[in-house]
């Protein structure tokens, strides 16, 4: 695998040895500046480091420019057919434009783009998904049309003498996305942005992204990402923020918690649920790994694995063990303020 290029998007960096940049896209209308205005500041307090807006037509470039100017995160016009939109989102603001070369149209056009772009220092997304497959690659294995239709496009801009790029090739399958990622991370030595496209509503997306996305990561492919959910984006970065921590790439509290059985002796749903709350509350960013485990046959040797384990006595009791040491018995209402100083003390 190449090492990859380092791709600038505002204050953000994309590639080389910086971490796995989370990304979201708007679904309000463009056209409706406070609203779009308000979704990016939801999804940048969730996480999110780079938003992508929709520029449809000539009507939205003056709103899009306004948004540029109220929010503090990068901000990627998304552009389909009219090379005008992306030449003139650049100009007004935008810190990355993503493009389709196969609906842009001629060569030329492409070349209007790459033009402003390098005048601006703007770098552009290219890349293929499931429906954008070019004709002469549709007899191949679809993971390898889906890669090779994003290198063609890849191609038009090194013709043109741009490599500030970043590619994303995205299927519905995640054995084809998987293998059409590995395929072109292999090619090329731009940054990935890692997606499984149309994943579905909330619980499906989950599900997809986590098998679609986490094969990649745990391959070291992949440089930043979205997730496809039905719905609102915020829980698209909600959801890439604890795959991330699950995977060990970025930092924040991971909650373990065994499976429920007739041995427990506290209802493990409910303390590991108000353990995650009580996280979220004080928006605690710290790599430690706290495990709520419902008797004492799995739970002193689950300790020893953990920063922290809460481990049921009683209904209304618990021991807390810390890094793998019994550090006392407490009753339910004390546990969180035993848990709080806990947290402030480990590093």
């Amino acid at each position: 695998m190449f090492s990859k290029n380092e791709v600038t998007v505002g204050n953000i960096k994309i590639g080389g040895d910086h971490h796995i940049v989370i990304q979201s896209m708007t679904n309000t209308d463009t056209i409706d500046v406070q609203k779009t205005v308000s979704q990016i500041i939801e999804l940048k307090q969730a996480g999110a480091e780079i938003v992508r807006v929709s520029v449809r037509k000539k009507q939205d470039l003056e709103p899009f420019g306004e948004i540029v100017k109220r929010v503090d995160v990068p901000i990627v016009a998304d552009i389909h057919f009219d090379y005008r939109l992306a030449v003139q989102s650049i100009k007004n603001g935008a810190s990355k434009v993503r493009i389709n070369p196969g609906n842009i149209g001629s060569e030329e056009k492409i070349r209007e783009i790459v033009k402003v772009a390098k005048d601006y220092k703007i770098p552009i997304r290219v890349g293929a998904n499931s429906g954008s497959i070019a004709k002469e690659y549709q007899n191949l294995p679809i993971y390898k049309a889906l890669a090779e239709s994003a290198l063609k496009e890849v191609r038009l801009l090194e013709k043109e003498g741009f490599f500030d790029i970043v590619v994303s090739v995205k299927s519905t399958n995640a054995k084809e996305n998987f293998l059409a990622n590995q395929y072109i991370s292999q090619r090329i030595p731009y940054p990935l942005h890692i997606g499984v496209t149309e994943a579905g509503v909330y619980e499906d997306a989950i599900i997809l992204s986590s098998a679609g996305l986490g094969s990649l990561l745990l391959n070291d492919i992949g440089d930043t990402i979205r997730v496809s959910v039905s719905g609102n984006p915020v829980k698209e970065v909600q959801i890439a923020k604890d795959l991330l921590i699950s995977l060990g790439l970025k930092e924040g509290i991971k909650i373990i918690a065994c499976p429920t059985c007739a041995r427990s002796e506290i209802n493990v749903e409910s303390w590991a649920y108000q353990v995650k709350n009580w996280i979220k509350e004080r928006n605690i960013v710290k790599n430690l790994s706290i495990a709520v485990m419902g008797c004492v046959v799995n739970g002193p040797g689950e300790a020893r694995h953990s920063d922290i384990a809460i481990v049921g006595t009683k209904n209304t009791s618990a021991a807390i063990f810390l890094k793998g040491k019994l550090y006392g018995t407490y009753k339910k209402e004390e546990i969180k303020e035993v848990l709080s100083e806990l947290i402030n003390d480990l590093n």
